[in-house]
């Protein structure tokens, strides 16, 4: 089994949840740029498409496995905006602040409310692996304007889930690491890797 791969993400924010969740299993994760590699271009418009580009360089940079994710959050009224963009959504340099000033003010006077989180993860065992593991995870919630909490990263502030009447901001870490859109992912990608497991290694 894998014991150590690399985060094909710079964000210290991804790098810390995903730490916390491959810890049990024993895995290490570096993150790609402790390793000097440098992010890959993200030009497709699905997040599948991402998420496996920026695996497949990671990867080939590093030679090790690699591990990617491709999320954002997904608003009903801006029909799927911001989408794949969501962390550009306000132009570059990148900046939470003005992605979510943005976003509010995109649903200025807008009563459909109603978003979600996707996150798409992809795990090569090498570069030119024919046989990626895919797995996908949706967090449902609602677009605020105000911002409430101060934990988090991205748009957490202004999304509030559903079911719990706090935002992503204000859960705390270990129940966020359940609910949320990566958490999901991330359990998807464990049963696939158990079920690996199960079947001695081959895939």
């Amino acid at each position: 089994m894998i014991e150590r791969l690399v985060l094909a993400s710079g964000n210290a924010g991804k790098l810390r949840e995903f730490r916390r969740l491959l810890a049990p299993l024993g895995i290490d994760v570096a993150a790609q740029s402790e390793l000097g590699i440098a992010e890959a271009d993200e030009p497709h418009v699905t997040f599948i498409e991402n998420a496996l580009a920026k695996a497949r360089h990671a990867s080939r940079q590093s030679g090790l496995p690699a591990l990617a994710d491709d999320s954002g959050v997904c608003v009903d009224a801006l029909g799927g905006a911001p989408g794949v963009q969501s962390a550009r959504y306000a132009g570059e340099p990148r900046s939470d602040a003005r992605n979510n000033e943005k976003l509010v003010a995109a649903l200025a006077g807008e009563t459909n409310r109603r978003a979600h989180y996707t996150c798409v993860l992809v795990l090569v065992r090498h570069a030119d692996d024919p046989e990626p593991l895919v797995a996908h995870g949706r967090w449902h919630g609602r677009i605020i304007d105000i911002p409430r909490g101060s934990g988090g990263f991205g748009y957490d502030p202004h999304f509030e889930a559903d079911g719990t009447g706090m935002t992503g901001a204000e859960l705390p870490l270990e129940r966020k690491n359940v609910l949320s859109h990566r958490g999901r992912a991330m359990q998807d990608l464990l049963a696939q890797l158990a079920e690996i497991r199960e079947r001695g290694g081959a895939r």
